[in-house]
């Protein structure tokens, strides 16, 4: 092989090896064609941005700045690690939540279905004008006054009491005052022989010496 091909064959290989650049580098001038004119629109734009800011921007904030967060590192550090937890509960927890969440929301519904809330906003209007009706010491007698109104109430919850109370209550319904007629001395007198007047009239007498122990106590 002469020197002549050698050099042509050296000239092929150079070519072939050239060529993948060659290729390159039009492939990178066409895309810098391209994205020169949205490159000096972002730019643009970018200007446009911070000519809004100028006015307030200081280098000397910027620096103070920097020189701020250097110096709290720690507290950045402390800070990312209690996010880091933060997330890792919130992760931990969100299972529960999917469950809780629609039982508490059920839970709520139920409650204002039974006009609980309502309740709620009516004791409320109800307590702001005893408060507004009332002064603090007044409130204090009358909170007083309750709890032994409630003492009072929870005697009446005897048995006896009750059976007492639930007669007592049955009794208007009994009696039909309508017919009443005047009765005398005498009308007195006669009735007495009737069974139902002597046992009512038994009936008041337990009653009566009821009553007398109402002088007796304190």
């Amino acid at each position: 092989m002469t020197n002549e091909e050698l050099i042509v064959q050296r000239l092929d290989q150079l070519e072939s090896q050239i060529q993948p650049l060659t290729a390159f580098a039009r492939a990178a001038g066409e895309l810098r064609e391209e994205l020169a004119p949205r490159v000096n629109e972002a730019v643009s734009a970018l200007i446009a941005e911070l000519a809004d800011v100028e006015a307030d921007f200081r280098v000397e904030d910027l620096v103070f700045l920097v020189k701020k967060l250097m110096r709290n590192i720690n507290n950045l550090n402390f800070a990312l690690d209690q996010f880091k937890n933060l997330v890792d509960f919130a992760l931990t927890a969100e299972p529960l939540l999917k469950t809780s969440v629609p039982q508490l929301i059920s839970y709520v519904d139920n409650l204002e279905q039974n006009g609980v809330f309502r309740l709620i906003t009516v004791g409320t209007e109800v307590l702001k004008k005893v408060g507004s009706t009332y002064s603090v010491e007044e409130m204090r007698q009358i909170g007083d006054g309750l709890v032994h109104f409630i003492g009072i109430l929870k005697k009446l919850t005897a048995p006896a009491a009750l059976d007492l109370l639930d007669r007592a209550a049955e009794l208007p319904a009994r009696v039909d005052v309508t017919h009443a007629q005047p009765v005398g001395f005498w009308g007195m007198i006669g009735a007495m022989g009737d069974k139902e007047i002597q046992q009512g009239l038994g009936v008041l007498m337990e009653i009566t010496k009821g009553l007398a122990t109402l002088k007796t106590q304190p």
